[in-house]
């Protein structure tokens, strides 16, 4: 199944990969759906083995925040970012990047 095919099929709005060479930062973030309000979610910084485990992860990760704030009550849809490295090579710059990536979908 391709991309787009994953994402209507999960009902995924937004998927954003970011790369960032400067900054040393690899990352996807996706939005899973606001019809209740904007997405929030939180970030995951793990190593993982290929971009497709990181994908498949943070699609999962933010569909479940849909589901979660719905049930809480939350006006707010579900969003999630997963940041591709090693916990202990991260660096401000990384995050920095990765926050003007988020600022960047408004």
């Amino acid at each position: 199944m391709n991309l787009m095919e994953t994402m209507t099929t999960f009902g995924h709005e937004k998927v954003l990969f970011v790369n960032n060479e400067k900054a040393g930062l690899k990352a996807i973030i996706a939005v899973h759906n606001t019809n209740l309000g904007p997405a929030i979610g939180g970030c995951r910084l793990f190593p993982y083995a290929s971009y497709d485990d990181a994908l498949f992860d943070v699609l999962r990760l933010s569909r479940g925040m849909s589901h979660k704030n719905a049930v809480a009550g939350l006006p707010h849809g579900g969003g999630k970012g997963v940041i591709i490295a090693d916990p202990s090579q991260k660096t401000e710059a990384m995050f920095e990047a990765f926050a003007e990536a988020v600022e960047g979908l408004g």
